[in-house]
């Protein structure tokens, strides 16, 4: 798309920290971090979320993350990571290019990237199992 920023910024039109790159994606430190290191995969090609992105570039995704998340903990001693990757306003998504966040995680670092459980009953949670798989 030829107004997505993540696209000028994953094919190199606007400079970016970049600290990997390959045919198919950019990763790149965010400039509004949750902490140190906190990076973005990008891929080079255009889709909007995980429902429009082929399933091997997803992936091609989680490998990228691995490696650069073993890089960032090897380097910067984090004590934890999260993988983030959300979809829809919603869900938190910002820009409408599919991308996933690797933050790092410090003891004590302040940030809470968790939920409040819920408590479904029992016959709530098979409801739910029963319509997802179409029972």
């Amino acid at each position: 798309m030829s107004d997505c920023i993540f696209c000028k910024i994953a094919n190199g039109e606007i400079p970016s920290n970049t600290i990997y790159e390959n045919s198919e994606f950019r990763v790149i430190l965010d400039n509004g971090p949750a902490t140190k290191g906190h990076a973005l995969v990008l891929p080079k090609a255009h889709y909007a979320d995980l429902f429009e992105i082929p399933e091997e570039t997803v992936a091609g995704a989680a490998k990228v993350a691995k490696e650069v998340a073993s890089k960032i903990k090897e380097k910067l001693g984090c004590d934890g990571l999260n993988l983030v990757q959300n979809n829809g306003p919603v869900a938190g998504q910002t820009v409408m290019h599919f991308h996933l966040h690797i933050i790092p995680r410090y003891s004590n670092d302040g940030q809470h990237i968790l939920w409040k459980p819920t408590q479904p009953s029992a016959e709530e949670l098979v409801e739910i199992r029963k319509t997802i798989v179409g029972e």
